[in-house]
């Protein structure tokens, strides 16, 4: 979701535990939740890691949360005309299956939670993602990304790209490095990637950080930032169609 400042204090989607009276039954916030939960899923890529943060808060939910969730509503209101936009494409490998994947260290720094996020893309349009929070605690990136990338599953008969910004990552999960006192915290399970990187289901490659496109899901950015990736992975104002 877009915001001005990345400041902790300021940034209204890294919200602490407790800050404020919780809100009364009458404010419609599990409602609104809900509402934008389905369009986060469904049609709305760009605001999933912002609803999935606020979502967290459900149970007791304060007067900053509900900020947020009407900041996202009026984001909605201005980019009411906002779609995933599907072109043809007459060339076959303009239209190949690649997907995008990258872990928030830390997201939550009040409970020292990563964050991952997802996204494949068919012609240059999304058309599945994820933003979720971690349940396990780690203690470095490139174990918060094999986190993140253990979720993602090829659909194709053919290798799917699959871009991934952490070098320590892709090393880890090519060779199945799982030594060592820094890594064998790390459950097995989280290197199925490794098998199907070598049953030639995936193939895991190195990208920017700047040009992965799953960072969208992972953390709140600046706006010019948001902006080019809400551009990137294929939704369109109607009236630049």
């Amino acid at each position: 979701m877009v915001v001005r400042s990345l400041d902790v204090n300021k940034d209204p989607f890294r919200l602490p535990a407790h800050n404020g009276e919780i809100l009364c039954p009458e404010v419609p916030y599990l409602s609104a939740i809900g509402a934008l939960m389905y369009l986060a899923n469904n049609t709305r890529p760009d605001i999933a890691f912002s609803v999935n943060l606020l979502a967290r808060y459900s149970s007791t939910p304060t007067k900053r949360h509900w900020n947020g969730v009407k900041h996202i509503l009026r984001y909605l209101r201005r980019t009411s005309d906002m779609g995933l936009y599907f072109e043809r494409h007459e060339d076959a490998k303009a239209t190949n299956l690649v997907g995008y994947s990258d872990a928030g260290y830390l997201s939550d720094p009040y409970k020292v939670i990563s964050q991952s996020g997802y996204l494949f893309m068919y012609g240059g349009t999304s058309i599945s993602w994820r933003s979720t929070k971690h349940t396990l605690i780690v203690i470095s990136s490139n174990h918060a990304e094999l986190i993140a990338l253990c979720g993602l599953e090829s659909i194709e008969k053919s290798p799917t790209v699959i871009y991934e910004d952490n070098v320590a990552c892709i090393a880890q999960i090519k060779d199945c490095y799982i030594k060592g006192d820094r890594t064998k915290h790390i459950s097995p399970k989280f290197f199925s990637t490794h098998e199907l990187q070598v049953e030639g289901k995936i193939d895991v490659k190195q990208i920017p950080s700047s040009q992965n496109l799953a960072d969208l899901f992972t953390k709140a950015l600046p706006t010019k930032v948001f902006k080019q990736l809400v551009h990137d992975i294929g939704m369109r104002h109607l009236k630049d169609i």
